[in-house]
């Protein structure tokens, strides 16, 4: 193949801007050939060097004596005691789920398992936080069923649950949807396997499927605004298979229990590129690869393809060279690829050679832990102006509007089309709150969530991501959980404009804040920058996941509200309106301040619920939509009524946090209200449970014509 002349155009092409041509030129000392080309462009753009962002996300709080390892690494470890460890990270994959929805989607899904079982966890659990466009986008529907479908399609195969996860719409969203992938796995805590190269002269050893076009330039795709020629990029989005990723994860797992296994790493982003120089910078080594030897599906393929391709189901390892005979059997008994592709050297050099010539020779420390690393200007968001007063309306007619929206109908539709249930230790499903899943062969157990509320951290983005790392905490806390630790999905417009730069510092000092206040550290994470088209940004969206332990599935608060049972707000409500979801679905008004966050309010009423959770029959937290949404869900999930004193709007609709609402009898009630009064922690009476109406305070309506409402709203706009 004739390579392409370097030039302006094709370097702009690849992402990298003059000045950074400038310092590969004084790098290398002379003009890079077209596969150092790309290998700059994959190892230095956004989603695989963080430049914009590393100066920041070091400020975040990732230790604690749980942490095993923090971010860095494919996944983040925390310690579960006995001796067991779980693995987790969340990651995007925006970009190419909105060009080719299905197989974005779902190689968003088969990357993120990669990641966990790259650690030597097996998975045991998945995310997901999508956010689409207005409903009524022409585009929408397409990308709903297509990236459900994928996710679906994906984890059902390869047999993992899926048990949590969020879908919200916005018209900010249209020309960017965005797809979070969560997964999290279990491990011997004492049986981690690292990314780091060690040795000299070591094999590096491809596995897994065969190299295809597919993919080529996606991390550089991935790292750049859309425009109109969106259609163009369709070949950057890989196509995965869960089938032979299945087989991968057994003979992965297989393989470390040989003891061959020196390093290894997942081939995603920028494929066997990124894989091969992170496995040798994190060692200090050196990495010498022959492409020949690579096994490929397509013929005639350039090393610029094979350096570059994203194709799924990949992985490298630096491999013990006394087992290579036991390792090989492993692989092939799995009917996968097992190839010394090169090995490790002393020099501080990545090699490359195909068909006996030399593609590229490049210090290969340059590619990944000095890439270029800025300091974006950035302008604090202004703060939002005084809401403007809020008209008291019905409050069925405005419970109605709410369950009657896409953005808080039940989700079943969605998450029906996920198995939960694979493996059979999942204890509590999507649908309320965190989903929980049992430590197989223990008593323990371990809860997920995902949690951002987007118009929060538009409005402050310091509170807003303080809100999303309390939100979090209060789910795994309404189940009884203790929150662990975090991983983050950083989804951001252009850091090039300081207004979305100012945007990610406000976000990054509110999750630093409640992360460290709430004992929560991120042990991993993602940055999704240039979530635009045509200079329109998405609602900066930094997604939370988290993890929480009960060491004993007895300590789980599972049950839901019977008749008699009283409805109880631990936690103090002031009635706070601005950026409320009654004021956007209502009014179709996104002002005001986001709620402020107390973060020593949210921990110590947090520490209650769990000290006392023997006198809690149900609970869930009070986010979106307040009071009079999450008695309707409760009521709902149990088929009973509901009776709330309250009528006001405030009252019923407010989005004050720090709070949650809590079933119980009459006797658990007292005792509850006396323990709160001795720890000087607001309890109150607001309600009761049961019969077949829903009434808040003048104003009621059938239970059951409230839940077909609820439950068909979001099929009725997208089945």
């Amino acid at each position: 193949m004739q390579e392409p002349a370097i030039t302006p155009d094709l370097i702009a092409k690849h992402g990298l801007s003059a000045e950074e041509y400038d310092r590969i030129l004084e790098i290398i000392g002379r003009e890079p050939s077209f596969t150092e080309l790309g290998i700059f462009s994959a190892m230095w753009n956004e989603h695989c060097s963080y430049k914009s962002s590393k100066k920041w996300l070091r400020t975040l709080p990732t230790e604690g004596p749980q942490v095993i390892c923090g971010p860095g690494e494919n996944a983040g470890v925390v310690d579960i005691g006995d001796g067991q460890a779980v693995v987790f990270k969340m990651e995007s994959h925006n970009h190419p789920s909105y060009i080719e929805p299905y197989q974005g989607a779902a190689t968003g899904v088969g990357g993120i398992l990669r990641d966990v079982f790259t650690m030597g966890a097996r998975p045991i659990a998945a995310m997901n936080a999508l956010s689409f466009g207005s409903p009524d986008h022409p585009k929408t529907r397409q990308l709903v069923h297509g990236v459900v479908e994928g996710i679906g399609g994906y984890g059902n195969c390869f047999g993992v649950p899926t048990v949590g996860g969020e879908v919200r719409f916005h018209p900010a969203y249209n020309g960017n949807c965005l797809v979070n992938a969560f997964a999290a796995g279990l491990a011997d805590a004492d049986k981690i396997f690292y990314s780091a190269a060690s040795g000299v002269g070591m094999p590096v050893v491809y596995l897994g499927a065969k190299t295809g076009r597919d993919g080529v330039g996606g991390a550089t795709m991935a790292s750049a605004e859309f425009d109109d020629t969106i259609e163009e990029k369709r070949p950057t989005v890989q196509v995965g298979d869960p089938f032979t990723e299945k087989r991968l994860l057994e003979a992965c797992l297989e393989l470390m229990q040989t003891g061959a296994v020196i390093s290894i790493q997942d081939m995603g982003a920028a494929g066997l590129t990124c894989s091969a120089v992170e496995m040798g910078d994190k060692g200090r080594l050196g990495i010498k690869l022959e492409l020949d030897r690579v096994p490929v599906r397509e013929d005639a393929m350039s090393a610029y393809e094979m350096m570059l391709s994203e194709s799924q189901e990949r992985m490298l390892m630096v491999l013990n060279p006394e087992l290579e005979a036991e390792a090989k059997a492993v692989f092939e008994k799995w009917d996968l690829d097992f190839a010394v592709v090169g090995e490790t050297i002393a020099e501080d050099r990545f090699l490359i050679l195909h068909g006996n010539a030399v593609k590229a020779d490049l210090p290969l420390s340059k590619l990944a832990s000095t890439a270029p690393e800025y300091d974006r200007p950035w302008v604090e968001t202004l703060a939002p102006g005084k809401l403007a007063p809020v008209p008291e309306i019905d409050p069925i007619d405005g419970l109605r509007a709410l369950i009657a929206s896409p953005n808080y109908a039940a989700k079943h539709w969605v998450y029906e089309q996920y198995d939960s249930m694979v493996m059979a230790d999942t204890i509590r499903n999507p649908g309320l709150g965190a989903g929980v899943v049992r430590v197989h062969g223990t008593d323990k157990a371990l809860a997920f969530t995902s949690d951002v509320t987007p118009r929060y951290v538009k409005a402050n983005p310091v509170e807003g991501g303080k809100q999303a790392v309390a939100e979090a905490y209060r789910n795994l806390t309404a189940v009884g959980a203790l929150p662990l630790a975090t991983t983050d999905n950083m989804n951001f417009g252009n850091p090039e404009k300081p207004e979305i730069m100012g945007q990610f510092v406000g976000a990054i000092k509110g999750i630093g804040a409640a992360c460290a206040a709430l004992g929560m550290p991120i042990v991993s994470g993602n940055v999704s920058l240039y979530n635009e088209t045509d200079g329109q940004g998405i609602l900066p969206t930094p997604t939370i996941g988290a993890v929480g332990l009960l060491t004993s599935a007895d300590e789980l608060i599972d049950g839901l509200p019977r008749d008699g049972h009283l409805a109880l707000v631990l936690g103090e409500t002031y009635g706070h309106l601005g950026q409320s979801a009654i004021l956007a679905e209502v009014f179709h008004r996104e002002e005001g301040d986001a709620p402020a966050v107390d973060l020593e309010a949210e921990r110590r009423n947090g520490d209650f619920i769990r000290t006392h959770r023997e006198w809690i029959d149900a609970c869930t937290d009070l986010s979106d939509g307040g009071l009079a949404l999450a008695a309707f869900e409760l009521a709902e999930a149990a088929g009973v009524g509901v009776t709330l004193e309250a009528g006001d709007t405030p009252t019923l609709f407010g989005e004050d946090q720090a709070r949650y609402l809590i079933a119980c009898s009459f006797d658990k009630a007292e005792a509850l209200m006396v323990a709160a009064g001795q720890a000087g922690i607001p309890l109150t009476t607001v309600g009761r449970f049961g019969g077949e109406m829903v009434r808040f305070g003048g104003s009621e309506a059938p239970l059951e014509e409230l839940a077909t409402l609820y439950r068909g709203a979001f099929a009725g706009v997208f089945a």
